[in-house]
């Protein structure tokens, strides 16, 4: 078993908790990015023993987060929430040197690449324009249509976990079910957990087949998209200009944000080349 990976996955699983930080942006920066595509995929497959002692410390970290710190993300997002969400700015904005380095992007971007950066990156941040609806009361009793509701709901949240640069926590608050999943976490709400659970398990398998088919295949358009999609989230996460102590505050969990990303980043750019 690969225990370090419960540290990773507690990691993932607070960020997955964050509308607009991705779970993927964290396996990037963390260096198990491929490994864990590699891993769900394959999970599934004759080979799935193998995979065990990578997907299940890191299960147990991710879950472990999802239950310990939703109180603990709910409360920062509502009494602190541009100091958070600027600590989250600076950690996605770091991993994009390492995902150029990765892509050797000097190189191998041609003109095709950087239009489909920019083109994806608008995209994106266009969301942040969009102001999700999450005023309806949370759902708590499960009934047979919102349970179908609720499990294509957290399919789509998981394919966007995995994908760097999109958050599965704002797909929940665009499909306006956000505040369903954290008072069911918080309230260990066994029914809803179970039905948004499968179809987040669901996603995970879909997903990672896909996203491994297109780093194999077509892989420096892959890296570009991922590269635009990144920045793009950092637009739908900006909260605007912070104001009085608040500023400065910002400020320093920006830079605390951006210096852990980048030493991580580093740290495993490092690694690899003394290979």
């Amino acid at each position: 078993m690969d225990w370090k990976n419960i540290y990773r996955g507690l990691l993932m699983g607070i960020t997955d908790l964050i509308p607009g930080v991705s779970g993927g942006t964290v396996a990037f920066i963390l260096g198990i990015y491929d490994r864990l595509l590699a891993a769900i995929s394959g999970f599934f497959s004759r080979e799935w023993k193998k995979h065990i002692g990578f997907l299940i410390p890191l299960g147990i970290g991710i879950v472990a987060a999802l239950v310990i710190f939703s109180r603990l993300i709910d409360y920062l997002l509502e009494h602190h929430l541009e100091p958070t969400q600027f600590f989250f700015m600076g950690l996605i904005l770091g991993v994009v040197p390492f995902i150029f380095k990765e892509a050797n992007a000097k190189q191998n971007f041609k003109a095709s690449h950087i239009i489909a950066l920019i083109i994806v990156g608008a995209l994106l941040a266009s969301l942040g324009f969009i102001k999700p609806d999450e005023a309806a009361e949370p759902i708590t009793t499960l009934t047979f249509p919102n349970a179908i509701g609720l499990f294509f709901a957290g399919w789509l949240a998981s394919m966007a976990m995995l994908l760097p640069g999109i958050s599965g926590s704002f797909i929940l608050l665009l499909l306006g079910v956000y505040t369903t999943a954290i008072r069911a976490l918080k309230d260990f709400n066994i029914p809803l957990i179970i039905v948004i659970g499968a179809g987040v398990i669901i996603g995970f398998i879909v997903s990672s087949k896909a996203i491994r088919y297109l780093l194999s295949n077509f892989k420096y358009m892959t890296y570009a998209i991922i590269i635009g999609l990144i920045f793009g989230s950092f637009f739908v996460m900006f909260p605007g200009v912070p104001h009085g102590s608040s500023l400065y505050l910002s400020i320093a969990t920006f830079i605390i944000g951006l210096a852990f990303s980048l030493w991580f980043s580093s740290d495993k750019m490092t690694k690899k080349k003394h290979k």
